[in-house]
């Protein structure tokens, strides 16, 4: 026993590193002047080997289900015997919350009265309990030799502080800033701004999604565990992407173009294919209305090397197809709509960005609308026409939160251009007042800056 080793005050043997009390977990329940009262784990309960095993793989949550239903016992007596309050008892048990931290294992540990038999070495309070003696040191010698009782025993104890060492680490590792609410309430936050996005006030967005970014970077210079930090360079590089998208709307393809080299490197950090893969097609429709319209098609063609299924792939085919007809190359326009309508067939779960809706996904009315737009500028007037008839139809007939006004507008110009070639100018005049009657703002087409939003 080393010379700063603390002994229980009654029976003398050796306390854990743990114990601040100055008795033993057995003898301070013994001194409990209501002790007959007190609730308590029978002994047959640590026979069953369902339990020792729970606490041998430290799954408290699954100990503390078993040994309640065995000892019936309540969730309150629990907080008794233990000193942890009964909701962190129940997130326990419900397996939400995971028993890491030192203090508190030992403090649960101790207070159901845990044979010192089953207990990891830097809990036990009878070292001499855990002593191996029938255990062959597995460095004997070919006859069988084993080492001196002394060289078991700092063995012993070096497993055991190699053992509070590994724990503490994990302890270390395992300290966030960010709790999994507050992350669950920063997705939310990103789901109704892309939900609103197609139909709310851009000022109202913009200053909606800055508020948001701050706080997901502000919260990545803290601590988090891996998996969290992950997640919060996903949420960070979606705001920065949206951002983007807001930032093309008012005009300003400098600020744009800034977000969405942000947002790619969140993804780059995250290692996170689904952001990458917005990033560049958004990038690619930045492009389409610009002077670079080669560029546009360069990194469609990097995007669809990330996305193998699932509306980002029939997103990523639909701005390639447009892209390739605004230059007037056909053979690529065709081919990229083949793409898509492969896409389209093949069955896939939301990615990680569609899961937000809203302007990050690519319903079948969008799609028609880019299809009858590619056909417009192919001169396909008539094709046009159909698909364009057809995206309104879907936008009018579906969810009012994921109706896009601006794409129904402009498949509705489409249909003047191409009523107005076939000479059919009465036609054209009825699909020009709807769009008339559109309010004032970014959904209105009239009242844009550019052609299209770039979504």
């Amino acid at each position: 026993m080393g010379p700063d080793a603390r002994t229980c005050a009654d029976c003398g043997c050796r306390l854990s590193q743990y114990n601040l009390e100055d008795r033993c977990a057995a003898c301070s329940r013994d001194r409990r002047l209501d002790a007959h009262l007190s609730p308590s784990v029978p002994e047959e309960v640590w026979l069953g080997l369902d339990i020792q095993t729970a606490i041998a793989n430290w799954d408290f949550g699954l100990a503390s289900r078993l040994i309640r239903e065995r000892a019936g016992l309540r969730q309150d007596d629990m907080a008794i015997m233990t000193g942890l309050s009964q909701s962190f008892l129940s997130m326990l048990k419900a397996g939400n919350r995971r028993l890491t931290n030192l203090d508190k294992a030992a403090r649960f540990l101790q207070g159901i009265g845990t044979p010192d038999a089953l207990l990891a070495p830097p809990f036990r309070e009878h070292p001499a309990s855990s002593t191996p003696a029938q255990v062959p040191y597995p460095g004997a010698g070919r006859h069988g030799t084993q080492p001196a009782a002394h060289d078991t025993q700092d063995l012993n104890d070096l497993a055991a502080q190699a053992a509070v060492q590994s724990l503490h680490f994990t302890d270390e590792i395992t300290k966030t800033n960010v709790s999994d609410v507050e992350l669950e309430g920063l997705e939310s936050t990103l789901t109704q701004i892309a939900g609103d996005y197609v139909h709310a006030p851009l000022r109202r967005i913009f200053t909606d999604l800055v508020t948001t970014r701050d706080r997901l970077i502000a919260l990545l210079t803290g601590r988090q565990p891996l998996g969290q930090t992950r997640e919060l360079l996903l949420l960070a590089g979606t705001s920065c992407l949206l951002l983007a998208h807001a930032s093309q709307n008012l005009g300003d393809e400098d600020a744009a173009i800034a977000q969405l080299q942000t947002a790619w490197t969140f993804a780059e950090q995250a290692d996170h294919n689904d952001l990458r893969a917005w990033v560049k097609g958004t990038a690619a429709l930045i492009a389409e209305w610009s002077t670079r319209r080669q560029t546009a098609l360069d990194y469609t063609r990097q995007a669809i090397q990330l996305t193998p299924v699932g509306q980002t792939r029939i997103r990523i085919a639909a701005i390639e197809a447009r892209a390739a007809a605004r230059i007037g190359d056909r053979t690529t326009a065709m081919g990229a709509l083949e793409n898509l309508q492969r896409a389209r067939d093949q069955s896939a779960a939301p990615d990680a960005l569609t899961r937000f809706g809203g302007l990050l996904t690519f319903p079948e009315a969008k799609q028609e609308y880019y299809i009858g737009g590619t056909f417009a500028l192919l001169g396909e007037h008539q094709r046009a026409e159909e698909h364009a008839t057809a995206a309104i139809e879907l936008y009018e007939n579906g969810p009012k939160e994921h109706r896009s006004y601006g794409d129904e507008a402009l498949a509705r110009l489409d249909i003047v251009t191409a009523r107005i070639t076939a000479g059919e100018i009465e036609g054209a005049g009825e699909q020009l007042q709807p769009i008339l009657e559109l309010p004032p703002g970014p959904a209105n087409p009239a009242t844009r800056r550019r052609h299209e939003r770039s979504d």
